[in-house]
């Protein structure tokens, strides 16, 4: 396997990083969260992991309803992290998707439910970390 750097990242001082996507040079700045000693102005390390989970199974719904000829552009998503303590960590991600805005055959319900468990990020996590995720879609 070959080993390609993907990420470099400068750490700026005041608990605050800033990662740059080599291949493309966009950059993405965090800092701590308030409840941690930080600022809280940017995305925490620990909102990014809870925005990967999300977004990597928007981005594994899209590439499959894509290729079985169907649309869930404008489809949305909120996360909530929950943390713990001792030691301290992300316990949980919740996420609700919302495909209300989609046209979608019962068909098409099924896909994507099927691939809220078999997307990258979310095999990659802790199995201890707990992710509960729901999909809402038109009546």
């Amino acid at each position: 396997m070959d080993k390609i750097e993907t990420i470099r990242t400068i750490y700026k001082g005041e608990l605050r990083t800033e990662a740059e996507h080599v291949q493309s040079g966009n950059k993405v700045i965090t800092d701590a969260p308030t409840d941690n000693c930080g600022k809280g102005e940017f995305f925490s390390p620990t909102d990014l992991l809870s925005a990967s989970v999300a977004s990597c199974i928007f981005t594994i719904m899209g590439i499959k309803a894509q290729a079985s000829g169907f649309n869930i552009d404008g489809a949305s998503s909120k996360t909530w992290k929950i943390m713990s303590e001792n030691p301290r960590r992300v316990a949980e991600v919740v996420i609700e998707y919302d495909f209300t805005m989609c046209d979608l055959l019962p068909k098409h319900k099924k896909i994507l439910e099927g691939l809220v468990k078999v997307s990258p990020v979310p095999l990659t996590i802790h199995p201890e970390t707990k992710q509960t995720v729901s999909l809402k879609f038109k009546d």
